[in-house]
């Protein structure tokens, strides 16, 4: 699939490269002013993912196995077609940072990584509150029925049941607002957690988490920098989950800094990477 996923580009061909990878429901049209500013020192790439942006949806659902090796294609064709698997700067928002503490945890693809800039990155289970908790007990539930059915009836009828009104209001506003091959990709990402393989990243990295971020708890960021071998943590005074959109000065400033010494090839011409 990796030829038909839109990749933006910015900066100049002769810059090293880094990759922006964005978060779920998002797109590389929201990171682009965090592209824009960078594009002055790096070639600057940003891929939609499988369903977002102008990226078709993936032709069946996928989890997060796939996604990395997508990333890994996308870096070793499209952005490093002349120097194969020369490691480059990862940024990742959100998923895309979850993503990114895949790609860098995985032996085969960890190499591909140079560092690691994450942005409230997910991939840290977080403390249920009551109200999950209840309504994950409902749906449990709900659901314990069908799984006693025998096939060939509790297929269709569990396809049934996930397209209820119930079972709708039992997920998230992020699953209510998906459907099809895109839900159970949804399903699949977000019940993937690195915080048992932080260990085996080597990759230096640098987070950010705004004070105000909803969506990543304090508590989640701190198992991430205690976790890691080698990670600090810069807070976004008054940022909410978007951080590099809320205070952008302060994020540029540290991605340059944590990126003084990184030289890399130059990246691919930028016909050879344009957007599919």
């Amino acid at each position: 699939m990796v030829d038909a996923v839109h990749v933006d580009r910015a900066g100049p061909d002769t810059a090293p490269p880094v990759l922006l990878l964005h978060g779920w429901g998002s797109s590389a049209a929201l990171m682009r002013p965090l592209a824009e500013a960078l594009a002055d020192t790096f070639a600057v790439y940003a891929l939609d993912l499988p369903g977002h942006g102008h990226s078709p949806p993936p032709p069946e659902p996928w989890g997060m196995e796939a996604h990395v090796h997508l990333v890994r294609d996308v870096i070793c064709e499209r952005i490093h077609p002349t120097h194969g698997t020369a490691p480059l700067p990862i940024i990742g928002h959100s998923n895309g940072g979850r993503i990114a503490l895949f790609l860098a945890a995985d032996p085969q693809t960890q190499d591909l990584v140079d560092r690691l800039i994450l942005i409230s990155p997910s991939g840290i289970p977080r403390r249920r509150s009551a109200g999950v908790t209840m309504r994950r007990s409902i749906a449990r539930l709900v659901k314990a029925p069908f799984t006693w059915l025998p096939e060939p009836l509790r297929s269709p009828a569990t396809d049934w049941l996930r397209h209820t009104l119930l079972w709708r209001a039992l997920g998230s506003s992020d699953y209510r607002a998906l459907d099809g091959v895109m839900r159970a990709t949804f399903v699949q990402v977000v019940n993937s957690y690195v915080d048992d393989r932080l260990d085996q990243i080597t990759a230096p990295t640098l987070l950010f988490w705004g004070t105000d971020d909803e969506a990543i708890t304090r508590e989640q960021m701190r198992i991430l920098e205690d976790g890691l071998p080698d990670a600090g943590l810069v807070p976004l005074d008054g940022a909410g989950h978007y951080g590099y959109l809320d205070t952008p000065g302060p994020v540029v400033a540290g991605i340059r800094h944590f990126l003084r010494d990184y030289a890399g090839p130059a990246a691919a011409p930028s016909e050879a990477s344009s957007a599919a």
